[in-house]
């Protein structure tokens, strides 16, 4: 069966983005290091679909990249209806969770759960959330959309890898007992 892998950065405050989505700080100088991807590219290819919520795709759109994920089956979870599917992305606005159950059940790699805040709660209360990869970055926001946007349910994880690099980030890990 398919897993469906949060993959993620975090600042140490548990935030992935701003109060207004900016993640310029994921690309402060201090945590770039020439020719390192922080296993970016290797996981890129163990999946082939990807899943995040509306915001986060607006923010996906603002790159200045062309869509980035055109090679993959790209999911954005909506609570309009009034969106049309495009060349790269379909909508889905109902049943998210029996959606996302369905998907994992059939033929294909992995699944990257790119976020955001709330359709990460939504499918970590719906057991859902099989594997987490998160890059903390040594800053602390304050404020912002956290990882987790609402009430999660207790859920325990085993860590089963954990990576330091010398930008000062770290990357754990996670999988679902």
């Amino acid at each position: 069966m398919r897993e469906v892998i949060l993959y993620s950065a975090a600042s140490l405050d548990n935030f992935i983005a701003r109060s207004d989505g900016g993640i310029d700080w994921l690309h402060y100088p201090e945590y770039e290091t020439p020719g390192e991807d922080y296993g970016y590219h290797d996981f890129y290819n163990t999946i082939d679909t990807t899943l995040m919520g509306n915001n986060t795709y607006k923010m996906v759109l603002g790159f200045d990249v062309p869509f980035p994920y055109p090679e993959k089956t790209n999911y954005v979870f909506t609570h309009s209806k009034e969106y049309q599917n495009t060349e790269y992305v379909s909508f889905i606005s109902e049943d998210i969770a029996g959606f996302v159950k369905e998907l994992k059940t059939k033929r294909g790699k992995d699944i990257w759960l790119v976020g955001g805040g709330q359709i990460n709660t939504l499918l970590l209360n719906n057991d859902l959330i099989d594997k987490m990869i998160l890059t903390l970055i040594p800053i602390i926001l304050g404020e912002g959309i956290q990882l987790f946007n609402g009430v999660s349910k207790e859920t325990k994880f085993d860590l089963v890898e954990s990576k330091s690099y010398k930008s000062g980030l770290v990357q754990l890990t996670f999988k679902r007992k």
